[in-house]
């Protein structure tokens, strides 16, 4: 739905507002700026992780003969998670055991004739050059012997290439493929992770990297739609990477989500941790970085009053007067909610004038 028919749908019963306008005059109109009395912290977003995540996959080709689990299972370390078909292999290693023991029956006759050439040599019946052919022999044999061992070997740790179990205790995030697919080298087949240990990570501008690390103490965050989330919540522990993404030149911050029902540290607003089933891996956050943490050109919290702001279908909006004092719709995305305040993160701009009456507004617009 484009502004204009967000514009058309705001026209809707406000006849009596246009009415109200043409007889008092001018639209009542609210400047956008800093909220008095709201601290100039920043807002991030971030999203949540898991510390511990892996993408399972196999070392051999052949077809998925067994698949133990689905997307959601929990497992234990070591449980069998999905199976290969390994009967070439096993007929590999069958071949190489055959192979062996005729390589060891051909070590006893070489063995044999090493013994024999030694007693005639003694009796001086054969030459030195003969008893060195018998004893080459022998450790060819030998050789031979333990070459075909180490094939056996080779090809009985392979067979344990074609069942794929779980490295640590964790849930299935996902699962790529189903019964019948062909495995390869390299394709991920299953994704694993551990939920004791989450993490909420997000981009921190440059600009607001100067005064940030002696106030990580301060950093929080929250978890929107989740039950008892609407407070800031104290991570367990505050890491700023050090390195700097040369494309969008912001650096990471990770905050530890604390254990299941942890009771947040001094000075958080929330008093109880994340549920340990409700928080998962890719879940929208909110990091606060603490007032002062911000540079002079870093980005300010615009308050708007949620009167102001137009809400049709799936657009949110505002009626931004222009130079010639007519209303604008304009499209804003919000933030935060402080009591009758509500945050605008995008759209606007300070300074900005906008209708404090959103219904009349549309009405001088039509």
């Amino acid at each position: 739905m484009s502004l204009v028919a967000l514009a058309a749908l705001s026209i809707v019963g406000t006849a009596s507002a246009a009415e109200s306008v043409a007889e008092g005059g001018a639209l009542a109109t609210v400047e956008l700026r800093s909220a008095a009395g709201q601290s100039n912290e920043t807002s991030l977003d971030g999203v949540v992780e898991a510390v511990r995540q892996t993408r399972l996959s196999t070392q051999v080709a052949g077809a998925i003969v067994a698949l133990q689990v689905k997307a959601g299972d929990r497992v234990k370390a070591g449980q069998e998670l999905l199976r290969i078909d390994a009967s070439a292999a096993q007929q590999g290693v069958a071949a190489s055991a055959s192979q062996v023991e005729a390589a060891q029956a051909q070590l006893k006759v070489a063995a044999s004739e090493l013994a024999r050439q030694k007693q005639l040599h003694q009796k001086q019946y054969i030459s030195q050059a003969a008893l060195e052919r018998s004893q080459a022999q022998w450790e060819a044999a030998q050789a031979q012997v333990n070459a075909l061992q180490a094939q056996t070997r080779v090809a009985q740790a392979q067979s344990g290439f074609f069942l794929l179990k779980a490295p640590y205790a964790g849930v299935v995030s996902e699962v790529a493929v189903t019964l019948g697919d062909m495995a390869l080298p390299g394709r991920p087949l299953l994704t694993l992770h551990d939920p004791s240990a989450l993490r909420v990570t997000a981009a921190v501008p440059q600009a607001l990297l100067g005064s940030l690390s002696s106030k990580l103490d301060q950093v929080r965050y929250e978890i929107n739609g989740l039950a008892g989330s609407a407070a800031r919540l104290q991570p367990a522990s505050v890491e700023l990477l050090p390195t700097i993404d040369a494309a969008s030149h912001t650096a990471q911050i990770r905050l530890a989500l604390p254990p299941a029902g942890a009771v947040g540290g001094a000075g958080a607003t929330a008093v109880v941790g994340p549920a340990s089933t409700a928080v998962m891996p890719g879940l929208f956050a909110r990091v606060w970085l603490p007032a002062g943490a911000s540079a002079k050109t870093g980005p300010q919290r615009l308050f708007l009053p949620t009167s102001a702001i137009l809400r049709r279908a799936e657009l949110t909006g505002a009626y931004v007067i222009d130079a010639q004092g007519k209303p604008r719709l304009r499209q804003v995305r919000l933030g935060r909610v402080s009591g009758d305040q509500v945050e605008v993160l995008t759209g606007l701009r300070p300074g900005d004038k906008v209708a404090a009456d959103p219904q009349a507004a549309a009405a001088v617009a039509r």
